[in-house]
């Protein structure tokens, strides 16, 4: 049996190019592809025998570029690839919109935060990036019902924004 290096080398072209399809960049795509070297041969010890070497790490490869992704979005970084940076460049012009005029800010932390706290620590969790297995460890509690929690605040929220609406109109 080949050992964990020559398996990783006789499929580097092969993750390189994944990473390449992922990242749409060179840089990124060197970096992803040394963090899935890393973390092949740190978790040697987790391959198992007979399973297919090249799923295996494009699975880890994977995952590591959606943690990234994640990890990213939270920081609010944003990568603009598009010719010269179009979309950083185009934030001189702001343009209002209903939602500015309907409902204000203070407005929607006031609703939030009449929810039952039962809801809005897991509610607030959420806005601010943690995925459900997180919040769900964090409050201790099952999966499922930090899910539907989420999704009952979310509900509510609604109803009550529309409520807020109604009168106004």
């Amino acid at each position: 049996m080949l050992s964990i290096h020559e398996q990783l080398a006789a499929i580097s072209n092969s993750l390189r190019a994944f990473s390449l399809k992922l990242t749409g960049n060179n840089a990124d795509a060197d970096d992803l592809y040394q963090d899935t070297a890393l973390r092949i041969m740190a978790n040697a010890d987790k391959y198992r025998e007979g399973t297919n070497f090249k799923a295996w790490a494009v699975t880890i490869m994977r995952n590591i570029f959606i943690n990234n992704y994640r990890k990213k979005v939270r920081r609010g970084t944003i990568l603009d690839q598009t010719p010269n940076n179009y979309y950083i460049n185009s934030g001189d012009v702001s343009v209002s919109n209903e939602g500015e005029t309907n409902s204000s800010y203070k407005e929607l932390l006031k609703m939030v935060s009449s929810l039952p706290e039962e809801f809005k620590r897991p509610f607030w969790m959420a806005y601010k990036g943690y995925k459900y297995d997180e919040i769900a460890e964090e409050l201790n509690a099952p999966l499922g019902t930090i899910k539907s929690r989420i999704f009952f605040a979310r509900r509510k929220l609604r109803t009550m924004y529309e409520t807020a609406n109604l009168e106004r109109a």
